[in-house]
């Protein structure tokens, strides 16, 4: 059946009518706050803790927007006789966010969990040189980082999780076992003496008049 003429037409007349009559909703930022998805790319905050300054991230950028400075410290033997050993410390992480393309790439290479995306998008700049943020703004950014989302509880539990729970259940059993002999050790008799062995010497008894009785 052919279509009938100036169909489409009404079909579109419709839909605008429809749009017209549904009441306008305006948000009147910035006094009331968007709700953002928990998933939002805003900006990339760092929890400085967990870089070990592997480079990997500054290495994968693809807009060689972050820049990473370091040195090298020496750290003592654990024990005695051990050996030192040298480590990387962290003395500047800075991202230039008017070359970020927000790709995700830095926050999915980063092997000890060190970027994370946070919903925070209120950083615009008069001066396109201030829109490169050091690591104390990257800091204060990972407090805004939202938590992640709840396991499946059908889900295999994680191996560091089941690592650190058996290593704690571990330390817990040992604890509790050397707690019993330690109990065990004090609610023992003593020891009878070895056959041979001379018996154990008796106090003098006190001379009367000395504080004894005649």
């Amino acid at each position: 059946m052919p279509p009938i003429p100036g169909s489409g037409l009404a079909k579109g007349l419709a839909v605008t009518l429809r749009t017209m009559t549904k009441k306008t909703v305006t948000h009147q930022y910035p006094d009331a706050q968007p709700e953002l998805p928990p998933r939002s790319r805003g900006v990339i905050g760092l929890f400085e803790e967990n870089c070990t300054v592997c480079m990997l991230c500054a290495r994968e950028c693809p807009d060689w927007c972050i820049y990473i400075d370091s040195h090298k410290e020496t750290v003592p033997a654990a024990a005695p006789g051990g050996r030192e050993r040298s480590r990387n410390v962290l003395d500047r992480f800075a991202i230039d966010f008017s070359l970020c393309m927000y790709c995700g790439i830095c926050i999915e290479v980063c092997p000890f969990d060190a970027l994370f995306w946070s919903p925070e998008f209120e950083y615009a700049e008069t001066d396109i040189r201030e829109l490169t943020h050091e690591r104390d703004k990257l800091r204060e950014w990972m407090w805004t980082v939202p938590a992640p989302p709840a396991l499946d509880p059908r889900a295999e539990e994680p191996k560091e999780i089941a690592a650190a729970r058996k290593a704690a259940e571990k330390l817990a059993a040992a604890q509790e076992q050397a707690q019993e002999q330690a109990q065990a050790g004090e609610q023992a008799p003593a020891a009878d003496p070895a056959p041979g062995a001379p018996a154990p010497e008796r106090p003098a008894s006190p001379p009367p008049g000395e504080g004894g009785t005649a």
